[in-house]
């Protein structure tokens, strides 16, 4: 299941985008699939072809991971 996230890389603007898996503490990189802005323009730093980049998590600050809007919040009491 991919999951949303926004990463605040230093010195960049912060960049949304999809991730397979989270990274565990082990790993040096993150892999994001369709970066983009927050508000859904393209990256003035990375050509309109690409759909995917790897970032060295040295440079990341920290991950935001947004709530996935696709599933459907249970309601636990109905009244009639």
């Amino acid at each position: 299941m991919p999951y949303s996230v926004i990463l605040h890389i230093t010195g960049e603007t912060a960049v949304l985008g999809e991730v397979d898996e989270l990274p565990k503490p082990t790993d040096n990189i993150i892999v994001v699939s369709n970066p983009r802005q927050r508000d859904g323009k393209d990256l003035h730093y990375i050509d309109n072809n690409v759909t995917k980049v790897i970032w060295p998590l040295a440079k990341v600050g920290f991950i935001e991971i947004l709530e996935d809007t696709g599933e459907e919040k249970i309601i636990g009491f109905v009244r009639s």
